[in-house]
């Protein structure tokens, strides 16, 4: 009987201090809390928890000691979905940046910021999309353009058949022969550019398609900072 009364109280003090939080926010509303939608559903969540809580303390009222362990363990569980739920976007973007680490290549897109972590070889991997074509590239400031493999170019869907390889270009091989081309499409994260200029290197010359400076002039700023390279969109 003690133990339902104990479990009852702490019920109402719960639902007194959801109330206080509901008023509260409404106070704030115009101070960018939560959405009502939001609050409600996260005092549900809450009430949730509270009712297993209680049930679970209820039916073990003769054991107390067992009682108050199960009752803790709800508490942790209650607080951790409280938890998750207020830093829900901080939580996503860790698991972005771990991905990011474990995976050379991919994009961490932060608002108008992509970031992309320096690869084991030392270089900086991305996975580009081309015309949506996923294409492997490696970024090289020493190239005016953005180069493509033949089969890079031929992924993306580029009208191989009437191309003329008539740019020349140096390269770390000499001076060699390109077919300069327009890119519908490059996005790398969030970062999206519309008709880019670009050189296709001729079947067997380039190992790995370019990301150069045609790309990178576009964009609002660029840097290294330590092992992450940081591109920022306007």
């Amino acid at each position: 009987m003690t133990m339902r009364r104990s479990a009852v109280w702490v019920g109402l003090l719960v639902a007194l201090a959801g109330l206080a939080v509901l008023v509260t926010q409404r106070q704030e509303a115009l101070t960018g809390g939560l959405a009502d939608r939001d609050l409600v559903s996260l005092l549900a969540k809450i009430g949730v928890v509270i009712l297993v809580g209680v049930a679970v303390l209820t039916a073990f009222r003769d054991r107390v000691l067992q009682a108050l362990q199960w009752g803790l363990i709800w508490a942790v569980i209650g607080l951790a979905l409280v938890a998750g739920y207020t830093f829900r976007f901080e939580l996503r973007e860790v698991g972005e940046r771990m991905l990011a680490e474990v995976m050379p290549g991919r994009a961490v897109t932060r608002g108008q910021t992509v970031e992309i972590a320096r690869g084991r070889a030392g270089d900086f991997q991305i996975r580009a999309q081309v015309n949506g074509a996923t294409v492997p590239m490696v970024l090289d400031t020493g190239a005016s353009a953005v180069v493509l493999t033949h089969e890079a170019a031929k992924a993306a869907g580029l009208p191989l058949d009437f191309i003329k390889y008539n740019v020349s270009v140096d390269t770390a091989n000499g001076r060699a022969q390109a077919a300069s081309v327009t890119l519908d499409r490059i996005g790398i994260g969030g970062i999206v550019e519309r008709s880019v200029p670009a050189l296709i290197a001729p079947p067997g010359q380039l190992k790995t398609s370019l990301l150069g400076m045609s790309f990178l002039d576009r964009l609002e700023s660029w840097q290294v900072r330590g092992n992450r390279l940081q591109m920022r969109t306007f």
